[in-house]
């Protein structure tokens, strides 16, 4: 019975070990300060990461990718980052045990809604994923047509032809 106990107790530290060890990649993500409070289509934005290995050994073969999920009520969805970004992932690094990765993430605003960024790691050994807190962002629409860039040439082409036309017909009255 107490070799019973033995075993049982080493088979606890050792799967407890073996999951403390999994556990090694902490990821942390915020937004670049330089990105825009009020967020519009067509704006970018910047997302940081940094990866640590906080495990005793080296972590070989990482892979790192950003992930973008609309929650528009309505529209929830995983989008397809094509037109977003260009810079999907980080492939093929080695972290040394205390080592990290700092990544920036450009995103361009396609379309407006309500969205959440995550990033997300594995490495080719393990098969646990790790993940990032996540953003949540609102893009607004941006308008069709600025009325600060019409409205001058609207108002102004039509009163521009007007004033030449009167300018005419007065120099032409005058004249004769």
């Amino acid at each position: 019975m107490k070799h019973l106990q033995v075993l049982l107790l080493l088979a606890g530290l050792l799967l407890g070990s073996g999951l403390a060890q999994a556990a090694n990649l902490d990821l942390q993500l915020a937004a670049d300060p330089k990105n825009p409070s009020s967020p519009t289509m067509g704006d970018w934005m910047h997302f940081n990461s940094v990866i640590s290995n906080t495990g005793q050994q080296a972590i070989d073969g990482l892979v790192a990718w950003i992930s973008l999920v609309e929650v528009t009520a309505g529209h929830e969805q995983p989008m397809d980052l094509e037109d977003w970004s260009a810079h999907k992932a980080v492939t093929g690094t080695t972290l040394a045990p205390g080592g990290s990765l700092q990544t920036n993430w450009p995103v361009r605003l396609i379309k407006q809604g309500d969205y959440r960024v995550v990033i997300s790691a594995t490495d080719r050994n393990d098969k646990t994923v790790f993940t990032s807190p996540t953003i949540q962002f609102h893009v607004a629409q941006k308008p069709v047509v600025e009325s600060r860039r019409i409205l001058p040439v609207a108002l102004g082409l039509p009163l521009f032809i007007g004033g030449l036309m009167g300018y005419r017909r007065y120099k032409q009255h005058h004249a004769g």
